[in-house]
């Protein structure tokens, strides 16, 4: 089996991240869990430890600095260091412009690309200290084409991408960086959206998805390679889907 990492899993209370705990505890990695939701992660803490791996949580808001340092620091002192962060965490509350909802705007700003930027401030650090590591950040197939309703989501999964692939070409030698675009997968994403019309848009869209689970397998995939492989980025998408 491959060399034991630890791992902080931002989102990690449903969904990708749910599932990417339990696939990496399963292969032997230590995991460090964060979301807002604690009741969820210490039942999946507790889940874990008793299949036999090892796991612990703490309460998370990417949107604040500060809870993000706090969050990397106790994965550190819980471990004794950090290989992985994967910068899950992210909303989509779809609209049309013109229905003009700021708020969510701001919502999806600063989860899914400030979570993001506050992650790697918080991993680099102590990344860079240690002599190496590995950032994965989930972004979608957003990240590569824009839909009517989801111009704001797919900005911030363009720019997740952009902060990716700079990240990568700065870490050159010591950083691992990989970006993994899901298509329509199993989640809880959906259940933000207020506005009707894009949530009426999104039903049929998501006629056809992937379980969590198989994103769970791309992200593991790309941890399993050895130190001088990069896994750059990961597209993956239902078969049965042309989206």
């Amino acid at each position: 089996m491959e060399q034991s990492k630890v791992v902080a899993i931002t989102g990690a209370s449903s969904g990708i991240g749910e599932a990417t705990a339990r696939r990496l505890a399963a292969d032997g990695h230590r995991v460090f869990l964060g979301a807002r939701r604690t009741e969820r992660l210490a039942a999946l803490t507790a889940e874990i430890a008793a299949a036999g791996g090892g796991a612990a949580y703490q309460r998370l808001d990417v949107t604040d600095a500060a809870d993000v340092r706090s969050f990397v620091a106790a994965a550190r002192a819980r471990y004794g260091r950090l290989d992985v962060l994967v910068n899950n965490a992210g909303v989509m509350p779809l609209s049309p412009l013109e229905a003009l909802l700021t708020h969510e705007w701001d919502r999806m700003i600063d989860v899914n690309l400030r979570g993001v930027l506050y992650g790697i401030a918080a991993a680099l650090p102590v990344m860079r200290a240690q002599g190496g590591g590995h950032v994965v950040n989930v972004a979608s197939v957003g990240a590569y084409e824009v839909s009517p309703t989801a111009a704001v989501y797919c900005a911030t999964k363009f720019a997740v991408r952009a902060v990716s692939e700079g990240l990568r070409q700065e870490s050159a030698g010591d950083i691992r960086v990989t970006l993994v675009s899901p298509g329509v997968t199993e989640s809880e994403l959906a259940d933000s959206i207020s506005n009707p019309v894009a949530r009426k848009a999104m039903e049929s869209y998501r006629a056809v998805a992937l379980p969590a689970s198989t994103i769970a397998d791309a992200i593991a995939y790309a941890l399993s390679q050895p130190p001088e492989v990069d896994v750059n980025e990961i597209v993956v998408r239902p078969a049965a889907s042309a989206q």
